[in-house]
Parts: C-alpha cells; sequence; structure tokens
C-alpha cells in the first residue's frame, strides 16, 4: 500500500506557473508508475501525465502538451508537476496516481492508488 499526498494547488493568473508536488509514503516510490490527472466540476477525471518509474519516459496530454513538465525524483518519493502558461480551461482538481509496475498509462483504471487532490483555479 501507497499513501499520496498532493499539494502546491492555488489561485494563479491567466498566464502564470504553478508546481504540484506529490508525496508517496509506505513503498518504494520508485518500483511505481506515476500520473497526474485533473478534474473539473461536472466533468469526467482526464489524463494529464505519466512518468515511467525510471523517469526516463514521460507522456502529457495534447492539451498541456509544450507547457506541463512531469518529473520525479525518486530520491524523495516525490513527484511533480511543472505548469507554465496556465489557462482558465486548466481550472481543475488535480490528483497524483500511482501504479506499482513499469510503462506509463493514460486511463484512470490503470491506476492502483490515488492522492486527495489539490485545486487549481486560473483566473482570466
Amino acid at each position: 500500500q501507497v499513501q499520496l499526498v498532493e499539494s502546491g494547488g492555488g489561485l494563479v493568473q491567466a498566464g502564470g506557473s504553478l508546481r504540484l508536488s506529490c508525496v508517496a509514503a509506505g513503498r518504494t516510490f520508485s518500483n511505481y508508475a506515476v500520473g497526474w490527472f485533473r478534474q473539473a466540476p461536472g466533468k469526467e477525471r482526464e489524463f494529464v501525465a505519466t512518468s515511467h518509474w525510471s523517469g526516463g519516459t514521460t507522456y502529457a496530454a495534447d492539451s498541456v502538451k509544450g507547457r506541463f513538465t512531469i518529473s520525479r525524483d525518486n530520491a524523495k518519493n516525490t513527484v511533480y508537476l511543472q505548469m507554465n502558461n496556465l489557462k482558465p480551461e486548466d481550472t481543475a482538481v488535480y490528483y497524483c496516481a500511482a501504479r506499482p509496475s513499469s510503462g506509463i498509462y493514460q486511463q484512470v483504471r490503470d491506476y492502483n492508488y490515488w492522492g486527495q487532490g489539490t485545486q487549481v483555479t486560473v483566473s482570466s
């Protein structure tokens, strides 16, 4: 079992930046694929970005590609989501997720463990 705790959300103006963090406790995080997802009010949870357990392979959704970057520091059991040039449509609760395997994964159903989420609000 691994516990995930996100932080770093907040209110930012369009064009601004935020960095989300997700700290894992309970297991060796380096053995887990990780992902970031988001859910806006009234919408389904959607994929944002994913990272292989090594951090060597990452993938981001087209809607955030070139603006958001996923990275991880396995020594700190932490995964990050750097978000630049934020837009009002990025407003959502952002969730960190983990799966005890290699590879990269884009589906909600692929992940076993989830954090509680952190709110990101982008004003126009």
